[in-house]
């Protein structure tokens, strides 16, 4: 049997009487802290088509030119273009296109082009490089023949510079070729084209040079052989006299200051 005295019961009532006087206190904070939290959200809402930033080529009242996009600090140059050697990147010298290579060649670099050409160049201006590549079978327009006058007397900065900014109806190749690659597809076509039309001094001591008629008749082969390519009827130049004559008033002459940095001759 238990007995409570009253002190007890008393101290009983007071803990009961001091939990009811909490819980009114806990629900106005909390609608406080609801309220305030509403305010604060309120007041920092910002629709998204209301952004405060430029839109790059568009006018602004802010500065006192009108544009929204400043002018780059003089001198400015952007993360791996310093371009210190000029004539490595764009094949010019003094605005001219030079007839010269950057770099000795050696057969790595020879092979290095044969197989950038391959891929790349191919398509249009085919593999013996007479611009009559399959794209042109399925009647593209004729791309460059490079056994022609022409393209034989070119520098080989203009093939750097067309490979670099395009030509004509041929689109630059500058995001599938290194600068160094485009040198090396440069000195492959300059092979090819010895290849076609070599003469006794091009060739070391010792080595004849035999014309590609003698070669067919020599191996059998028939009187078409060593003779122009064929092009598809649909292949046309578009010209007056359906030939590539290049663009009209174009310089092709090397700049004579490119004798300075001849290679070293092929290994």
């Amino acid at each position: 049997m238990r007995h409570e005295t009253g002190n007890q019961r008393q101290g009983t009532g007071n803990r009961e009487q001091g939990t009811g006087n909490r819980m009114p206190a806990f629900r106005q904070f909390a609608v406080l802290s609801a309220a305030a939290c509403t305010l604060l959200l309120a007041g920092c809402r910002q629709d998204m088509q209301d952004q405060p930033k430029f839109f790059p080529q568009r006018g602004t009242s802010f500065y006192a030119d009108g544009r929204s996009v400043r002018p780059q600090v003089e001198g400015t140059v952007a993360r791996g273009q310093l371009h210190e050697d000029s004539y490595f990147y764009t094949g010019l010298i003094s605005g001219k296109e030079g007839d010269a290579l950057p770099f000795p060649v050696t057969m790595e670099v020879l092979e290095r082009g044969q197989e950038r050409f391959n891929t790349y160049c191919t398509p249009c201006h085919s593999r013996v490089g007479n611009g009559g590549g399959m794209i042109v079978q399925r009647g593209y327009r004729p791309a460059g023949d490079f056994h022609t006058d022409r393209l034989r007397s070119a520098p080989l900065g203009h093939f750097f510079n067309v490979m670099t900014n395009g030509y004509g109806a041929m689109p630059d190749y500058a995001a599938q070729l290194t600068p160094a690659d485009r040198w090396a597809v440069a000195a492959y076509i300059r092979a090819l084209q010895l290849s076609q039309n070599a003469k006794q001094s091009d060739v070391p001591e010792g080595v004849n040079v035999k014309k590609l008629s003698d070669i067919a008749k020599e191996e059998g082969m028939p009187e078409s052989f060593a003779g122009a390519w064929p092009m598809p009827s649909t292949a046309v130049y578009g010209t007056p006299n359906n030939q590539d004559n290049g663009i009209p008033g174009q310089d092709m002459s090397p700049a004579k200051s490119a004798a300075k940095t001849t290679p070293a001759a092929v290994k």
